[in-house]
């Protein structure tokens, strides 16, 4: 993921260790050493992903 995204409102498919696939919606609050540091926008919880899991992601546009 692109140091860009830092504070943005993204969403990402992410594989995780087991193998599932989930799509989520964060705001990135650090990248480094290979780990996404974000908020959950569903579930407002703290997350790590790690970027080798990462499968897709893009920013998500504001609307008004």
């Amino acid at each position: 993921m692109p140091v860009k995204y830092l504070g943005w409102l993204v969403e990402i498919i992410y594989e995780d260790q087991s193998g599932k696939i989930t799509k989520r919606r964060i705001q990135v609050k650090s990248i480094r050493s290979g780990l996404i540091k974000a908020e959950d926008l569903l579930s407002g919880e703290p997350r790590t992903f790690k970027e080798s899991g990462l499968l897709a992601c893009h920013p998500i546009k504001a609307t008004a």
